[in-house]
């Protein structure tokens, strides 16, 4: 009987090898989930990269160059299962901001003596601020990046006076910097030592954008985008010494801040986030003036635009994409080869103007609108 029942449990066996047994699929294709996003950075997303990575510490960018390095690594830590095609638009805090290896005041000073004077072929004892400037450049001829100098020397502008100013080694090249006078340390209560404390520390860029506007030599010249590093002695009382730090502040046109706020585009592209090349341009009014003289269209449609400074209905969709062709001819003569350029223009629909966007592509011999 047990005979019998292992040969019956071994035809099952063999019955059942032999069959064909069903596929299971791979389940959901990877990387399938595509989002178009719009963020903006918070300490934590910042604090996603290493620290060893400047943005970990000081929540911002020093230039839109490390930007495109650094939100990439950020959206590719915190956003990984999003899929090729993925867009975000980044909103993210930009400013320069300044490492100095060694801020111990009298570490940093040094007193321009007779010798050097007449080294540097000065035949009165004085520099104007070039020459200081060249002194400079000839005596730390292997500078540390963002290495400060205070530099005390006799200034000729007319008349000899003794000075002391900062001196900073940034982007390369040395350059004077702007250095907080006695005048305005008095100003905001911190005359007598002609220093800043550890209380003041979370004022100090209000303190210097007031400075900053109130200086003509500097608010005369200031333009947007403009970056100006603030020299400042601070004394901590915990080790009893001064320290000549350095902020640097930039301009957005009405006020000087330490990071200003600005938005970029990002794509996902085999597998990883990058820097997205689309061009997104917003049609002007030299724009539409420019279309208005041309042959484009028909006359009406010429002269409507060029009243209005909108397309309607009654330009067919050919006129319409030769107008903008027209626009990206001139606005763009050197234009990149196989990226998209969004054009917005207003489109009067329904008795108002709505912003409508069509897309080109340049292939290297002529613009191709894209369907």
């Amino acid at each position: 009987m047990k005979k019998i029942y292992y040969l019956l449990a071994f035809a099952v066996l063999l019955f059942t090898a032999c069959q064909k047994q069903p596929v299971i699929g791979p389940g959901p294709t990877p990387n399938a989930y595509v989002k178009n996003m719009q963020l903006t950075l918070a300490a934590s997303d910042y604090q996603l990269l290493p620290s060893s990575d400047y943005p970990h510490s000081t929540l911002s960018f020093d230039n839109l160059a490390d930007a495109n390095t650094y939100v990439p690594k950020i959206l590719n830590l915190r956003d990984p299962q999003l899929s090729n095609g993925s867009k975000a638009s980044v909103t993210f805090a930009l400013g320069a901001n300044v490492y100095l290896a060694d801020s111990l005041y009298k570490d940093l000073t040094y007193t321009v003596t007779p010798t050097d004077y007449t080294a540097a072929g000065s035949n009165y004892g004085d520099f104007t601020a070039a020459e200081a400037l060249s002194f400079v450049q000839s005596k730390y001829t292997s500078p540390q990046p963002q290495q400060l100098v205070l530099l005390t020397y006799v200034l000729y502008t007319g008349t000899d006076n003794t000075v002391t100013n900062s001196f900073l080694y940034v982007n390369g090249a040395w350059k004077q910097i702007y250095q907080v006078t006695p005048a305005q340390y008095a100003s905001v209560g911190d005359g007598k030592y002609n220093e800043f404390t550890n209380a003041d520390i979370p004022k100090l860029a209000g303190y210097f954008n007031f400075f900053l506007k109130n200086d003509i030599s500097v608010a005369s010249t200031a333009k947007a985008g403009d970056v100006q590093y603030v020299s400042y002695n601070h004394y901590v009382s915990t080790t009893k010494q001064d320290y000549q730090d350095v902020m640097a502040l930039s301009y957005d046109g009405a006020n000087w801040h330490t990071a200003v706020s600005a938005t970029a585009q990002f794509i996902k592209s085999n597998g990883t986030w990058i820097p997205d090349p689309t061009v997104y341009y917003t049609l002007t009014s030299a724009d539409t003036k420019l279309i208005a003289n041309s042959t484009v269209g028909t006359q009406d449609n010429r002269t409507n635009l060029g009243k209005y400074g909108d397309f309607e209905n009654t330009w067919s969709t050919a006129d319409l994409q030769a107008a903008l062709i027209l626009v990206l001819q001139t606005d763009f003569p050197n234009p990149k080869v196989n990226v998209d350029y969004k054009v917005t223009y207003l489109a009067y629909t329904g008795g108002a103007d709505v912003p409508t966007t069509l897309t080109f592509q340049y292939n290297g011999t002529a613009w191709i609108a894209k369907q």
